[in-house]
């Protein structure tokens, strides 16, 4: 089977639409990807936090690493071993010599429960052993950096080089695993989720020429000589706290890694159309929304995906016309089945959105689209912060990007997305046989009609009370909570300027466009 051609998925230099970054130009020929690549899913927590212990702890005196996180938890165990804390494990990295660089968001409202206090904590730890870590604030406002990434280098020994990229955190809840019992270090969540909340998430580990790559995104917001930070207050009590670490430039950066494997990867962002700019996308990015409009609008046979939202009428809109143009293309999703919060303000916004998009794909697409959640042998139901898609077993993405509009247009995301067959069907195949609890590989073409059954068995044992052996699987419909006309006028608005923001310059927002 001849493999496909990457520029028919991926998007070239002009339709990332940003000639300001160096991402592109870097790259010979006119390619917007790199190639021999070997790209790792990492399923669960556990499994990337083990992965960055081991990785971490090789490194010597001379050798780089960079990170970016939304929240970082200095406390945070990568294993279940003393020391392994997240905190302990950069700085220990720092006093041994290695160049320790992060940038952590900023939250703008602790009481929202969002991560301001964690994140400072991480950055003074990692500060007092020699490294550097901003919060970096330079951002719309109530908008994050949402970006997650690792890259670490080592000038004499490059066969060592790799990145992570996805959507794990550095914080509490995200180190499970296959069984989904939770991570004992637990982060505030729906009470529908137990007191040690299950927890499903993913992200690769790439080497190869694409870590140079990875690299880059890191260089390009170090090098950005704005302040970190445009509120007055903020800026004078870091003072006062002495929290303003020495910002000095990076090292020049090492040669791209050399080829490992068979993987072509291209990076995908987002950036927010902000006042003043990011020198690297003065009218922001949206590649992320490029990219993933490219693929669906190939797809013919499946796409799956897994997320923590799905919302959004633009994202509904790209899928919505995939179904309706291609009438044997099926969708699976699988989602939360419900919100991480469930505050009688704080939820409905989250439920209404999602409502609506999952009406329109009925529509668009009727008896095609199948929506699951997923629990675990409690019945406890699992967290899915996953942001995964799989298209016709050809084209994957693994990120810090959901399918909404935050994400498409306002918040900083990076996706790696890899176009490759095996690759692809691999990654579905893996998540797959997780939710329905088997061994043997799933076919595209039974993948639809698998979920659905294995979901519908274990639905129907539930209402026949839970009396009879529990049938494999671990999918049950998504069931949408019903909401009050009430309640939809006033959360609508709510979930559209808070929850949902646009980030696109004026002029894409009057046209339509990405």
């Amino acid at each position: 089977m001849a493999l496909p051609v990457a520029a028919e998925w991926f998007l070239s230099r002009e339709e990332r639409g940003n000639p300001a970054t160096r991402l592109d130009s870097r790259h010979p020929e006119d390619r917007s990807w790199t190639e021999g690549n070997l790209v790792t899913p990492m399923v669960h927590g556990s499994s990337y936090f083990a992965a960055l212990v081991e990785r971490v702890s090789q490194m010597e005196r001379g050798d780089l690493l960079l990170f970016v996180d939304w929240r970082g938890d200095p406390d945070e165990r990568l294993t279940d071993e003393p020391g392994s804390e997240v905190g302990a494990l950069f700085a220990d990295a720092a006093r041994r010599g290695v160049d320790v660089r992060g940038l952590v968001w900023r939250s703008h409202w602790d009481r929202l429960a969002f991560s301001a206090a964690q994140n400072r904590h991480l950055g003074e730890e990692i500060n007092r052993a020699g490294g550097e870590c901003f919060l970096d604030m330079r951002v719309r406002v109530g908008g994050s950096h949402h970006q997650k990434f690792v890259v670490l280098r080592h000038p004499a020994r490059p066969e060592l080089d790799v990145a992570f990229v996805g959507g794990i955190d550095l914080c509490h809840s995200r180190r499970d695993d296959a069984t989904h019992e939770g991570d004992p270090q637990r982060q505030a969540m729906s009470a529908a989720y137990g007191s040690r909340p299950p927890w499903h998430d993913v992200q690769l580990a790439i080497t190869g020429p694409a870590v140079g790559d990875v690299e880059t995104v890191f260089r390009e917001r170090w090098e950005d000589r704005q302040a970190l930070s445009r509120s007055p207050v903020r800026y004078a009590a870091d003072r006062l706290r002495r929290d303003v670490p020495d910002r000095t430039p990076l090292p020049p950066q090492l040669p791209d890694p050399a080829p490992t494997g068979p993987h072509p990867v291209q990076l995908l962002r987002t950036y927010g159309h902000r006042l003043g700019g990011y020198p690297f996308a003065p009218q922001g990015e949206r590649s992320v929304a490029r990219g993933y409009a490219k693929a669906i609008g190939q797809a013919r046979r499946l796409i799956y995906l897994e997320d923590q939202y799905l919302w959004s009428p633009e994202v509904g809109a790209v899928f919505a016309a995939a179904l309706r143009d291609n009438p044997e293309l099926r969708l699976v999703a699988v989602l939360p089945h419900l919100p991480d919060e469930d505050g009688a303000v704080t939820q409905p916004p989250n439920l209404v959105s999602r409502t609506r998009l999952l009406e329109q794909l009925h529509e668009a697409g009727p008896g095609r689209v199948g929506v699951y959640g997923v629990e675990n042998l409690r019945g406890t139901p699992v967290y899915v912060h996953a942001k995964v898609c799989v298209i016709d077993d050809t084209w994957a993405a693994v990120g810090s990007d959901n399918f909404n509009r935050r994400s498409w247009t306002h918040d900083s995301e990076l996706t790696a997305a890899v176009v490759h067959p095996e690759y692809a069907r691999s990654l579905r195949q893996r998540l797959a046989r997780e939710h329905l609890d088997c061994t043997e590989a799933v076919p595209m073409e039974e993948h639809f009609d698998a979920y659905a059954r294995r979901a519908a068995a274990l639905q129907a044992w539930h209402d026949d009370g839970s009396t009879r052996s529990r049938p494999p699987g671990r999918l049950r419909p998504l069931i949408e909570p019903a909401l009050g006309r009430l309640t939809r006028i006033w959360a609508t608005p709510l979930y559209r300027l808070v929850y949902d923001p646009d980030g696109r310059p004026w002029s894409l927002r009057r046209r339509g466009a990405m």
